[in-house]
């Protein structure tokens, strides 16, 4: 019996599809009728050999067919037509870590992103108080204290002058650590010699600085009232039109409130939402309460299916987890944001039901300590698909933990690319070698779910596309590419924001490739990734972008 593979197993799928619809013709004796054809592009299928087509016909959001150009168009007849004119078609870009309602929020709070010291981000926070008078919260986001004279974090001596009667909390680029001024603490009823576990309250001199670590945080966050729907379709819609612009079609939300999925299922049920959402549960009772028992919710455009814990900080707020202590702070090593005991039952809970298990775990020590959970509940090969979102520095001895149990590393290249001109100096050059080690990870179970981990980093899937094949920033730094042993292949970081993504969310059947039966989503650039020269890939960017065969973005 002969065994095709590669592209004659291709030719012989394409050859039987063809004489199934030859048949058709036969018996009606009419073209079938598409609602939407694309002809003369460079089509990436991005299936199982990663082969190209030229064309593709879709019905009814799906589809239906994939082939030549004069096959498609011999085959259907359809009342809009795309001519590609040769450009590459990639299935639509999924993003498999991000915050978006996160996103769409700061999207009307201060921008903080890239002040070069305190006093920028001072002046940014009075000019938008002063176009925004009405607020009862002065929030912000996007510093980083790594980008200032000195690197230290600033204190709230001058933000108290500013605003001594309006509550200001204003975040690090990470969300890991703000800096809050006197009225905010004073609402969360924070004081000096206050403790709490997984997070720090910084005073000096026995007095509050303002400066809160991790867990710290959500002592002021959890003050702020809850938003209405109208301020979610105000925040999200915006955030999804430049998610569109993007080329992305699909978002995992990270870490949700119920509340939050509420207000999302309504503005998709009312067609004002069209982005495509896979989302993670927080780590609250209040949400196992609501959706265990019932199970994964799931809608057209929906999908509710994981649950998201938070091992451990961030390592440029030095709140990540590590076996040894900071290069840069002796004899401090971060701490884990709650007990390994917490993480353990959370494991035990959810093993005995349909949800996927994703932890946050950034530092060596917070990533051992979720790879042996996992792998004690786990128990060998598995489909269960735990993810560790960002795995970030591994140690040496516990990477083969990932492939053991079927772990499945959730990172984002452009960490990377941010952290790489301090990371050696918060951990060293030899734990250095198992940081943001993505083809390593890779090489556990054989697929990556890539991400940008938005609003930390830029939205653009370019972005994350150059830095995980060329390991470098905008600026062509360094010259020979960050730790380049661990760079992916164009092909890897391909599949890697599309099929592999769809894979980490359980949707590989209906979205991530362009084949027969999934979803048209799709987007149309103006230059090939997979061929342009590394100088020109940060500059190339979509035409079109459609969700469900629908045009979201583009003339």
């Amino acid at each position: 019996m002969p065994i095709f593979t590669g592209e004659k197993l291709l030719r012989m799928r394409n050859i039987c599809w063809f004489a199934c619809m030859l048949l058709y013709f036969c018996s009606c004796g009419s073209k079938p009728h598409a609602d939407l054809l694309l002809v003369n592009g460079k089509v990436y299928t991005v299936d199982s050999i990663f082969s190209t087509a030229e064309a593709f016909a879709v019905k009814d959001g799906k589809i239906i067919a994939v082939g030549t150009s004069n096959e498609i168009k011999g085959s259907f007849s359809a009342d809009s037509i795309i001519d590609a004119q040769g450009k590459a078609v990639y299935p639509g870009f999924i993003d498999a870590h991000a915050h978006f309602v996160g996103y769409g929020r700061g999207l009307f709070e201060v921008n903080l992103y890239g002040s070069k010291d305190w006093n920028e981000a001072l002046e940014r926070v009075k000019t938008f108080v002063n176009e925004h008078p009405g607020e009862q919260w002065i929030r912000g986001r996007g510093w980083d204290q790594n980008l200032w004279p000195g690197k230290a974090f600033a204190d709230n001596t001058e933000l108290d002058k500013l605003f001594p009667d309006k509550p200001v909390l204003l975040q690090r680029v990470d969300g890991h650590a703000a800096i809050a001024n006197a009225k905010a603490l004073e609402l969360a009823a924070i004081e000096p010699a206050q403790t709490l576990v997984g997070g720090e309250i910084e005073t000096r001199n026995g007095k509050l600085t303002g400066v809160l670590i991790d867990n710290a945080v959500d002592l002021v966050t959890k003050m702020i009232p809850q938003a209405s729907i109208k301020e979610y379709e105000k925040w999200l819609l915006p955030a999804q039109k430049n998610c569109f612009e993007q080329g992305l079609t699909t978002i995992t939300d990270c870490g949700l409130m119920y509340y939050d999925i509420t207000h999302i299922d309504s503005l998709q049920q009312q067609g004002k939402l069209k982005m495509r959402l896979y989302v993670m549960l927080s780590d609250d009772t209040a949400n196992f309460n609501r959706y265990l028992a019932k199970g994964p919710y799931k809608t057209d455009r929906l999908f509710v299916k994981g649950v998201k814990a938070y091992a451990d900080g961030a390592l440029g707020s030095r709140g990540a987890c590590l076996l040894h202590p900071y290069n840069d702070k002796p004899g401090w090593g971060g701490f884990l944001l709650s007990s390994a005991a917490h993480f353990d039952s959370l494991a035990q809970m959810l093993i005995k039901t349909d949800f996927q298990l994703c932890t946050h775990a950034i530092g060596d020590s917070g990533n051992r300590v979720v790879l042996n959970i996992y792998n004690k509940y786990l128990a060998g090969k598995n489909d269960r698909r735990w993810r560790i979102e960002h795995a970030q520095v591994v140690n040496e001895n516990d990477f083969s933990l990932f492939g053991k149990t079927s772990v499945i590393p959730s990172v984002q290249p452009t960490h990377a690319t941010s952290d790489m001109y301090w990371a050696g100096d918060r951990i060293g050059p030899e734990r250095l070698k198992g940081g943001y080690a993505y083809k390593q990870l890779l090489e556990q179970n054989g697929w990556l779910p890539l991400g940008t981990d938005f609003p930390v980093e830029d939205i653009s899937p370019i972005k994350t596309f150059f830095a995980a094949v060329f390991r470098k920033d905008g600026q062509n730094f360094p010259a020979d590419g960050f730790q380049k042993e661990n760079a992916l292949t164009r092909e890897q970081a391909i599949r890697g924001m599309t099929i592999w993504a769809a894979k980490a969310g359980f949707m590989e059947q209906e979205i991530g490739s362009i084949e027969v039966g999934k979803r048209a989503d799709f987007v149309i650039m103006d230059a090939d990734l997979m061929t342009a020269v590394e100088g020109q890939v940060l500059k190339v960017k979509p035409t079109a972008t459609y969700l469900a065969g629908e045009k979201v973005f583009g003339k």
